[in-house]
């Protein structure tokens, strides 16, 4: 895998390449990972996969990110040729995706990526010197050369899907969510967070936790909250997160006046902190837009922790309502009116908690990851076959151009094998690429595209 972010840098990405790294680590696989260094905070956690740390760059309009050195990762030519990859992973689309590009060309295998994040909906948060129109345009235009790049890809939900076959996509692509660790948020301690932050047990408490950016729409829930602090007056928003909105965050909330209604506390750590704070909460309060799938919902359900959101994007197929949340409209009145019953009504909240967990468990890690391993093992099925020499058509009748026809394999038919299936299959790599015994790997880097090998995919 190759990534522009990996932790200390928390966000949805992050969590998504950790989670299926872990998983197909379990399942018998090796799996290495190229990021960038982020200097004295690169203390990798305690993950059962390779990270390859590149030096990198701060970028001054946005100090949370960095930059690998392109250059720098030529020095890692040997170390990755040594290792026999049978396919890149590619994870965001600036450094990343170029190198990893490079790097599938120079071993000679196939190149997949994720599409984690909704441009079109993100860049004019950042540029606003430029007209909204003019950047949701070039995002539009942007997307699809890149997704085209790639031999397939990995889209988190449906209507992301539907999003970017408008933009005119024509790569194999599918629908591979990411899954939580139920052993990790099966448990949570809420008393333990509220004395941590000396908040009174009976105060009523709502959480929200994800990264604090202009896209996130968090303005949304602070408005909202001073409708719910007009019927409950000791209500508490805790939001847990840190991101280039918080300044502004927090200056809206001295504006309207809920100095003591909101409390910011940074990013918190997955060693049972967050976890302790999603348990804290009588509801989990979500109001994004424009997520691609929204982890932090099903981590809140995992816990117990009843969801309002508002259902649009990735937000929509995550939630069912009733099923563990309550689904808001993109109206303040609305949303709050939904908060209210969940801080009124004891009754209602222990009914979503019990469905929460029980929805929740359809979203295991290990589940989605075998998704992803057939999401794999069909692109190696598409590039095997187009490796394969033409196939001769006999019989009279159709002309020379007509009498040979190239192997190929429709998207639906590689879907539908099953591990077993493709295990057996007689093309060179297949086996290996889902054999714990030969394990697969998944790695990211450029190499120089000039010293090609002559490589197949075993």
């Amino acid at each position: 895998m190759i990534s522009d972010v990996y932790f200390p840098r928390v966000n949805g990405v992050s969590t998504s390449i950790q989670t299926f790294g872990r998983e197909l680590v379990a399942e018998g696989h090796r799996v290495s990972l190229i990021t960038p260094s982020y200097g004295a905070r690169s203390l990798d956690p305690q993950d059962p996969f390779e990270i390859i740390r590149i030096p990198s760059r701060y970028l001054p309009f946005d100090p949370e990110d960095r930059i690998m050195r392109w250059g720098l990762l030529r020095d890692y030519r040997q170390r990755l040729r040594a290792q026999r990859f049978d396919l890149v992973h590619i994870h965001t689309p600036f450094v990343a995706h170029y190198a990893g590009l490079a790097l599938a060309r120079w071993l000679s295998v196939p190149v997949v990526e994720s599409y984690h994040t909704f441009f079109e909906q993100y860049l004019d948060k950042y540029i606003p010197l430029i007209p909204g129109a003019w950047l949701r345009y070039a995002a539009r235009r942007f997307s699809a050369a890149q997704c085209n790049d790639v031999d397939a890809l990995a889209v988190p939900s449906r209507v992301m899907l539907d999003v970017l076959t408008r933009y005119g996509i024509q790569r194999p692509a599918e629908v591979v969510p990411t899954g939580i660790d139920l052993n990790k948020f099966s448990r949570g301690d809420g008393e333990r967070f509220r004395q941590r932050w000396g908040i009174d047990r009976e105060r009523p408490l709502l959480v929200h936790v994800g990264r604090l950016a202009f896209e996130k729409n968090c303005d949304f829930l602070l408005r909202m909250l001073v409708r719910v602090k007009a019927e409950v007056p000791d209500v508490l928003l805790v939001i847990a997160g840190d991101g280039p909105a918080l300044k502004r965050l927090q200056r809206l909330t001295r504006r309207l006046g809920l100095r003591r209604q909101v409390l910011f506390t940074g990013y918190l750590a997955r060693d049972g902190s967050l976890e302790d704070c999603y348990s804290a909460g009588k509801a989990f309060v979500f109001s994004s837009l424009t997520e691609t799938q929204g982890l932090v919902l099903l981590e809140s359900m995992a816990l117990g922790t009843p969801v309002v959101a508002i259902a649009e994007m990735g937000t929509r197929e995550v939630l069912r309502d009733g099923e563990g949340c309550l689904i808001a409209q993109h109206d303040e009145d609305h949303f709050a009116r939904q908060c209210l019953r969940l801080l009124r009504e004891p009754e209602l909240r222990a009914q979503l908690a019990a469905r929460a967990r029980a929805y929740a468990r359809g979203w295991s890690a290990p589940v989605l990851a075998t998704h992803m391993l057939d999401f794999y093992a069909g692109t190696l099925l598409r590039a095997e076959a187009a490796r394969r020499p033409p196939l001769s058509v006999p019989g009279p009748g159709p002309s020379a151009s007509e009498s040979t026809t190239s192997a190929s394999i429709p998207p639906s038919a590689s879907r539908a094998r099953s591990r077993a299936q493709l295990d057996a299959y007689p093309g060179a790599g297949l086996g290996d690429a889902l054999n714990p015994s030969h394990a697969s790997e998944t790695i990211l880097d450029p190499l120089d595209p000039d010293s090609e090998p002559n490589r197949s995919l075993t």
